[in-house]
């Protein structure tokens, strides 16, 4: 199938050739075109002969690539010829299988689909890639990829995953390293399960293919009241032998490797009141999405974040999870000294996935609504801006701040 364009920046190769949104790019030079990896892949010649279709009329576009000149083409999907791969494992602790009914379609995708993974740092299983998949991730140097490996004992692996099929993620990863692909895994924990000592084996397992393995996120499994695995979420204690555990690991690989390799997402060290540590621990990486170094980004940032929040002036309601409550608390009393302005931070309980799911960025517009009126305070409400990362900037339930402001008849503002 096509990529059907939908935007043509401008000063870039594609409007210099008059491509237009709504055009259908077929090939680029004699190559049929998978999805946007193709594009990106075979559209880095300098001499591009661009084949297009517009309506009933094919279009032949020849055009010689300035340099640095973008191809500049943005797509309706970026895959075109098939859907998203979808993954083939049954895990019961999937965050997609404890999501509840009657929510938008898309929150219901299993993504198992390496190219995303590639495109966007999706993490995937490698355990439905076939031949071919595996020759084009060589051609094209699809690099880097993010693996969740979660135990790398096979037999333990397959157990978590439900699929006794799965292959062996170390001949995986070692393959994917004698072919030049760098690979950030996570492993997500879950009590009395795949820590303590398949912890241990994994993080040396995974550490003995440093830099190619360049790290390792460490997640707590995450559960909603629509679970039906049979698992739970750790103990205070538990997550603090997990902390130590790990802990030691950095050291020590500090040591041999010079980075910390293994990574604890902020949970552990929120809910044990542990400091976050300082930047130069993550090593330059990047691995907020996995919620690693979170916390240490709001930190450093927070001299600018606190001058725009005074902009605002008036009172204030900070909003936030129940996890990040006590930290945010102290931040509040620290700029409520400095800029006089009356702050009040309010944890909001997740009623819709439940308590045990604390963090900022899977609360709903409608448990917002209700916590707040049942709160006296005045003034401006702040709304995490983690909340509202679905289309067109809605909450999971499909509320825009606008709409949250509209039901509390109160300013509202998302940071």
């Amino acid at each position: 199938m096509p990529g059907i364009i939908s935007a043509v920046q401008p000063d870039s190769l594609a409007a210099r050739v008059g491509l237009r949104p709504g055009d259908e790019l077929l090939a680029i030079n004699g190559h049929s075109l998978r999805d946007v990896i193709d594009v990106q892949f075979y559209g880095a010649e300098e001499q591009l002969t661009l084949l297009a279709r517009r309506g009933a009329e094919k279009l032949t576009l020849q055009a010689y690539r300035r340099y640095g000149e973008p191809l500049g083409l943005e797509f309706t999907s970026p895959t075109f010829d098939i859907s998203v791969r979808l993954c083939n494992n049954r895990c019961s602790f999937c965050f997609v299988s404890q999501m509840p009914p009657g929510l938008r379609d898309s929150l219901y995708v299993k993504d198992d689909d390496y190219r995303h993974s590639f495109l966007f740092g999706n993490y995937i299983t490698l355990t439905n890639l076939t031949e071919e998949d595996w020759a084009r991730i060589e051609e094209q140097h699809l690099s880097p990829l993010y693996i969740s490996v979660h135990a790398t004992e096979p037999d333990l692996r397959r157990r978590l995953l439900r699929n006794p099929g799965a292959p062996d993620i170390m001949a995986q990863l070692r393959l994917l390293e004698d072919i030049g692909i760098e690979v950030h895994t996570q492993l997500v924990l879950l009590p009395g399960l795949n820590d303590g000592p398949h912890l241990d084996r994994s993080i040396s397992d995974l550490g003995s293919l440093y830099p190619a393995v360049r790290s390792i996120s460490i997640v707590p499994v995450g559960l909603t009241k629509y679970h039906r695995g049979g698992f739970r979420p750790y103990t205070s204690a538990e997550m603090r032998r997990v902390w130590e555990q790990v802990t030691f690991w950095q050291q020590r690989l500090r040591q041999r490797l010079g980075v910390s390799f293994a990574y604890l997402a902020d949970e552990w060290y929120l809910r044990l009141g542990e400091n976050v540590p300082h930047q130069a621990a993550y090593d330059g990486l990047d691995l907020r999405e996995n919620g690693v170094g979170l916390t240490r980004t709001l930190l450093d940032d927070w001299s600018q974040t606190s001058k725009a929040l005074a902009a605002l002036g008036a009172s204030q309601t900070w909003v936030t999870g129940t996890l990040a409550a006590p930290l945010l608390e102290r931040l509040a009393r620290r700029f409520a000294r400095h800029t006089g302005v009356a702050v009040k931070v309010v944890p909001v309980p997740n009623h819709f996935f439940g308590p045990t799911v604390s963090v900022a960025g899977l609360l709903t517009g409608q448990d917002v609504i209700t916590r707040l009126r049942e709160d006296s305070s005045q003034g401006i409400v702040v709304l995490p801006a983690v909340m509202f990362r679905g289309p067109e900037g809605r909450s999971l339930d499909e509320m825009r701040p606008e709409e949250i402001a509209r039901a509390l008849e109160r300013p509202v503002v998302a940071f």
